[in-house]
């Protein structure tokens, strides 16, 4: 029997994706098109080792790096025949980003920094309930430097998803942290994908992560090699790392 369910909508739709970078004579070959769909509300981890692609990919996916050649479509409008000022546009209301390194202001109290994307939103959470949403509603008046690597993680996330973003884009959020304040971080980015519906793709080099998402994307020298369901979830305090 047929399911009469309609297929979930793409958010992102990547097809055919190449980025050469040359470098005199050399030419590097950083994706070697790749094809990629991030679907409404899932949970998507990118998996591979260093150079494989993955973060040129999210690059891309989140409109700071142009191809060398392919598409990328929002909702089937294509992002790779943006402008700049239109790209900066789709960035502030449609992706939030999450990188290794927490990038916070450190003269800026947490409160402030996440203030710094909601004053510039549409229709951004107020920053104490992103804050609360990460369980820093504690620690809003603290600077940086009077809070640990997790817990500024923490107010990163805060800073991207409060503008309520359509996809949050993590590039190795735990790759500077421990192993029990990186379960901490990524129990944080569960909560919201599961609560709050935001498409979340994950790039890793870290096999156990991968437990956690709907679909799991192998890479390897700029190509997606493979594509796991996992019919159950586990729990980020689960994984075995």
């Amino acid at each position: 029997m047929l399911d009469p369910r309609p297929a979930p909508a793409p958010v992102l739709s990547a097809r055919g994706l190449t980025k050469v970078y040359r470098m005199g004579e050399v030419e590097v070959h950083a994706l070697r098109g790749v094809d990629l769909d991030l679907f409404e509300g899932e949970f998507v981890v990118l998996l591979g080792a260093s150079g494989s692609g993955k973060s040129t990919l999210l690059n891309i996916l989140g409109g700071l790096d142009q191809p060398s050649a392919g598409s990328v479509l929002h909702r089937g409008h294509d992002l790779t025949r943006a402008g700049e000022a239109e790209l900066t546009q789709w960035r502030r209301e449609h992706v939030g980003f999450v990188f290794q390194f927490y990038n916070l202001i450190p003269s800026l109290t947490a409160r402030e920094n996440v203030a710094l994307v909601t004053d510039i939103s549409r229709h951004p959470m107020s920053p104490d309930e992103a804050l609360e949403l990460v369980g820093l509603s504690k620690r809003a008046d603290h600077f940086p430097a009077q809070m640990s690597g997790g817990e500024q993680q923490r107010v990163a996330i805060a800073r991207a998803v409060a503008k309520r973003p359509e996809v949050l884009l993590c590039d190795e959020p735990t790759g500077a942290l421990d192993v029990v304040t990186g379960k901490v971080v990524l129990e944080v980015l569960d909560r919201i994908n599961r609560e709050v519906g935001t498409t979340t793709a994950i790039i890793t080099h870290n096999a156990a992560i991968a437990t956690m998402a709907h679909r799991v994307v192998t890479f390897a020298d700029g190509r997606a090699l493979e594509v796991k369901r996992n019919e159950r979830r586990a729990s980020a305090q689960d994984l075995q790392w």
